[in-house]
């Protein structure tokens, strides 16, 4: 484990290097899940100009990137919203994603920036948190649930140009914090 580890509000010279995460851990993780032309629009030319927006020009307060640091190289990346879920009431923040590079997996960074997100949607009012998960997604729907989000029944799903269909189940945790806390 490196010696120094953070979590930190991205900034302008992060969007390239987590167009360049998003890129290698979805193409890892997505790999069976995903048509081939969805998995070749992954690419970090392709998704950087849109993290450059989401950190330069977010759109309110509530939006948040943040970024996972060890020894000052940037390993992962979380984003948070207010949910823009048709069933969701005001209180209600989401987790838009949350990928670390496939190298630096399973050393807590993951768990780091959930925290980092939690902490962020809390600090502008927000009681409640989702994210959305493909369901043969068994490592990050496990990931989710040890955090203490549940599965809460919503379905969602999404059909490719190649005619595949990924489905999406909704987990979601009260974050509001407790009177002692």
């Amino acid at each position: 484990m490196a010696s120094n580890v953070l979590v930190r509000p991205a900034h302008g010279g992060d969007p390239a290097v987590i167009g360049s995460i998003q890129a290698r851990a979805w193409g890892l993780a997505y790999a069976s899940l995903l048509p081939a032309p969805a998995l070749a629009a992954l690419n970090p030319e392709e998704l950087t100009p849109v993290w450059r927006e989401a950190v330069l020009r977010p759109p309110s307060p509530k939006h948040g990137v943040f970024v996972a640091v060890s020894d000052d190289l940037v390993i992962g990346f979380a984003a948070v919203a207010p949910s823009d879920d048709k069933d969701a009431t005001e209180g209600v923040g989401a987790l838009g994603v949350l990928a670390v590079d496939p190298g630096h997996q399973r050393e807590g960074h993951g768990s780091r920036l959930l925290a980092a997100a939690v902490d962020h949607l809390r600090g502008h009012g927000l009681t409640s948190m989702t994210v959305w998960v493909p369901e043969a997604d068994e490592p990050r729907a496990t990931f989710f649930a040890s955090a203490g989000m549940v599965a809460d029944g919503a379905r969602r799903s999404f059909a490719g140009a190649d005619g595949a269909t990924v489905t999406e189940a909704r987990y979601s945790a009260d974050i509001a914090e407790s009177a002692g806390g």
